[in-house]
């Protein structure tokens, strides 16, 4: 059996949350798993030079109208949150505690951290306001800040980001099919096309 798709995400790309949103049901209707993996962008941004979208002259007016268009497109839910880029520390790190012990639990995290930021315009920049969404799907706030706090969740959080650059990946989402790499919610039908058999 082929193994799982890789899916590189960073909380603050308004593109992974829109690929989180498609990508498991893409990948079930060809029989596929997914491996989803928060890293940190900064880091990234630092072996590339580059710097978030909205902080580069030209690109961040031009993603003020990108975002709204592509969710609309993909019919999506919306809602520019007040801060650009969020600072996506404790939701990575929340991700990674719970990703061990309970995947489909820190997939639904993330999912519930994507939806309160991109689709309700709330920053979930801080421990709290991720805490916030994780009791909407029933983990103790509590527990979280806690666990977000212990070194060997800071660690991983790390050691996943280095081994993601040391992949190739340099952007959000970052979607590996067979070591085959695609960036960009916009290469989900050639995805598609490629779990379909088709080799191009």
């Amino acid at each position: 059996m082929p193994g799982p798709i890789d899916f590189y995400f960073e909380f603050a790309s308004p593109y992974g949350y829109m690929a989180a949103c498609r990508i498991d049901d893409l990948a079930a209707r060809h029989g596929r798993e997914v491996a989803w993996r928060p890293i940190m962008l900064g880091a990234v941004f630092k072996v590339t030079g580059s710097k978030p979208n909205m902080a580069i002259p030209l690109k961040g007016p031009y993603l003020l109208k990108d975002v709204p268009r592509s969710a609309k497109f993909m019919g999506l839910p919306l809602k520019l949150p007040p801060r650009l880029p969020m600072n996506s520390l404790a939701a990575s790190r929340a991700f990674w505690w719970l990703a061990d012990d309970e995947p489909d639990r820190a997939k639904g995290l993330a999912l519930a951290v994507y939806k309160a930021h991109w689709a309700e315009g709330r920053d979930m920049s801080s421990p709290d306001q991720v805490a916030e969404a994780a009791a909407t799907i029933g983990i103790d706030p509590a527990s979280l800040d806690v666990g977000i706090r212990g070194e060997s969740v800071k660690q991983r959080l790390k050691d996943e980001t280095q081994a993601a650059i040391d992949r190739g990946v340099f952007g959000s989402p970052f979607i590996v099919v067979d070591d085959e790499p695609f960036w960009g919610v916009d290469r989900l039908d050639q995805i598609e096309r490629r779990l379909a058999g088709e080799v191009f």
